[in-house]
């Protein structure tokens, strides 16, 4: 299916032919693309299913007021098949309903017996990256929240026909990852039964220094996670042989990149835990340590443009400036060591020369600031500027009891995913995920614990899983297999005359085009909207006594049961690709 064959560009597609006309008949000589041409949904649906504010948008450029623009529209409007009717509302819409017909026939075709989804007409090789969470601990809620955006949003961009790649950036390089291995050294001391303190002021000791102190450094990790890393260790004779033997020699410059690189490990194998139960797979979980290895950050100042690097006051800088940063970048430090900036542009380089045509980076909140350095950097070494493309996964506030719960990373005392689905038991992955994508990425989000646990309709993604528990049902009850099930000989739209029949009917047949939508604006939220919107139009449906379809028969049951089947492909197929469930039996579904 092509995006010019989902409905609303059907309507889009006769409104244009019409303005088309329309200008000829007033002797308007301007280019059609001068017009901002334009089809929204109705805002209330009893104008009709969409409108447009083309006499609005356009009175200005016309000279004419929005009624007599709209009228004049109205008359080159000439599809009687598509239309019910085309009418103008005040200040200046032109409102369209579909025929019922015509939404049976579109519907029925493009998911019965299957849900076929609009294609991108300009497919892309796509790397989307994204949770990418520090292996120096557990993952947090702004990670999880990550999680459910990139993987949603994998599966939708998948299903515009776009091929993608799922990565994972492991940060195993570099100071925090050293000091990762300096508080998995300081733990084993203390499981060892020696006494070990906190740095809470700045000091010119050394590292080295503080660990034969037997002091934490104030930067280093505090969290209770470390002890569990040291414990685990030490439960390995050979490991904690090979430890000891180096505490012995005091040989900290082999002991603490082992214990660094044990330590990520074992994080990186407790992330990839959690990911799993959230539902969560990535295609390659890249190193960091692997680009240092193959050389490949040193190469960095050679891939860039010559005239946007130089060296000052010892510092190799890349002029980022020039393309629209607040300053210039060091990306070698006097002593030679490369910026974390340096390893960034090394791995995005990589990434293109692996095939990719497109990159999406999905950040957390702390990282607007490098935007625009790193796009930078991407134009510099001769990739276009919008191939590269960085999306915000905003702040989590869990809200328990009204009140907001209080985090700390530093002190170990913060919230991860793990602790999030422990607490929402047996359907956190699917509560999780729905919470997490109900709301734009880009906007802090408020986590309502309390609602989230509530397994009643109240709960939003459990309202949705009803209605699709309902419609199985139904089929259950009436003793009619789905699979296989061939739907009316005939369509006969004049089972669709009822306010709630026409209404579902038309919600239904906005499915391809919400998810076209979604996946084309990287917003998942609006399908989450969509989900309710439709869960609501069925409830409304399935409230109605005279839609009792046990009740009904012949022709009539069968047309009734084909709309609920519709629905019910559209809630399954709208959850699979937000990755939550679609279960055919709940214990409050009802009949």
């Amino acid at each position: 299916m092509k995006a010019n064959q989902l409905l609303k560009n059907l309507v889009l597609t006769e409104l244009t032919k019409a303005v088309k006309s329309y200008l000829l008949k007033i002797n308007v000589d301007l280019p059609l693309s001068d017009f901002k041409i334009r089809i929204e949904y109705s805002r209330d649906e009893k104008f009709g299913d969409y409108s447009s504010p083309f006499a609005l948008e356009n009175k200005n450029l016309l000279k004419l007021n929005p009624k007599e623009i709209a009228e004049g529209i109205l008359s080159e409007i000439k599809n009687e098949d598509l239309f019910e009717f085309v009418t103008f509302s005040p200040p200046g819409f032109i409102n369209f309903r579909i025929r019922a017909s015509y939404l049976l026939q579109y519907t029925n075709a493009v998911m019965f017996p299957s849900v076929s989804f609009a294609h991108s007409e300009n497919t892309e090789n796509i790397l989307l990256e994204f949770v990418s969470a520090n292996p120096t601990g557990p993952m947090n809620i702004v990670s999880a929240r990550s999680a459910a955006y990139g993987d949603a949003l994998g599966n939708l961009l998948t299903s515009l026909g776009h091929t993608v790649k799922r990565e994972f950036y492991v940060n195993d390089y570099g100071n925090q990852v050293y000091l990762l291995g300096v508080a998995v050294l300081l733990r084993i001391f203390e499981e060892k039964g020696e006494t070990i303190t906190f740095q809470e002021e700045e000091s010119e000791d050394s590292v080295t220094s503080l660990i034969e102190k037997r002091i934490l450094p104030k930067e280093s990790y505090r969290g209770e996670y470390i002890k569990d890393i040291a414990k685990e260790l030490l439960k390995d004779n050979s490991k904690s042989k090979q430890v000891e033997d180096w505490i012995l020699k005091k040989n900290w410059e082999e002991l603490v990149p082992y214990l660094s690189k044990y330590a990520v490990d074992y994080n990186l194998s407790r992330q990839k835990e959690d990911l799993k139960l959230f539902g969560v797979q990535f295609d390659l979980f890249y190193s960091e340590r692997s680009l240092h290895e193959a050389g490949e950050v040193e190469k960095v100042p050679s891939i860039l443009k010559s005239e946007d690097v130089t060296t000052i006051d010892g510092k190799l800088h890349f002029l980022s400036t020039q393309y629209g940063d607040d300053k210039d970048r060091v990306i070698r430090r006097e002593d030679g060591r490369p910026t974390y900036l340096m390893a960034d542009i090394a791995y995005h380089y990589d990434k293109y020369k692996r095939g990719f045509n497109k990159l999406i980076d999905i950040w957390g909140p702390d990282h607007y600031g490098y935007i625009a350095r790193l796009k930078g950097a991407v134009e510099s070494f001769g990739k276009p500027r919008d191939s590269f493309l960085v999306l915000i996964a905003q702040q989590v506030n869990l809200i328990e009891n009204k009140e907001k719960v209080k985090m700390s990373k530093r002190l170990g005392i913060f919230q991860t995913m793990r602790d999030l689905l422990t607490y929402l038991g047996k359907n956190g992955k699917d509560v999780g995920r729905y919470f997490f994508l109900m709301r734009s990425s880009d906007a802090p989000l408020d986590f309502d614990l309390d609602l989230a646990k509530d397994e009643s309709d109240k709960n939003p993604v459990f309202y949705i899983q009803y209605a699709h528990a309902r419609v199985c049902s139904i089929f259950r009850e009436l003793q009619i297999p789905m699979e296989g099930w061939v739907g009316p000989s005939n369509l006969n739209a004049n089972h669709f005359q009822s306010d709630e029949r026409l209404r579902l009917l038309f919600w239904v047949s906005r499915f391809q085009e919400e998810v076209y939508d979604t996946a084309s604006n990287l917003e998942p939220h609006r399908l989450t909207n969509y989900l309710q919107s439709l869960s609501k139009a069925f409830t409304k449906f399935y409230s109605d006594k005279n839609n009792r379809i046990k009740e009904k028969q012949g022709e009539e049951r069968e047309h009734l049961l084909l709309l609920i089947y519709l629905t019910k492909c559209s809630i399954a197929s709208g959850l699979e690709l937000l990755g939550i469930t679609f279960p055919e039996k709940m214990s409050k579904e009802g009949e």
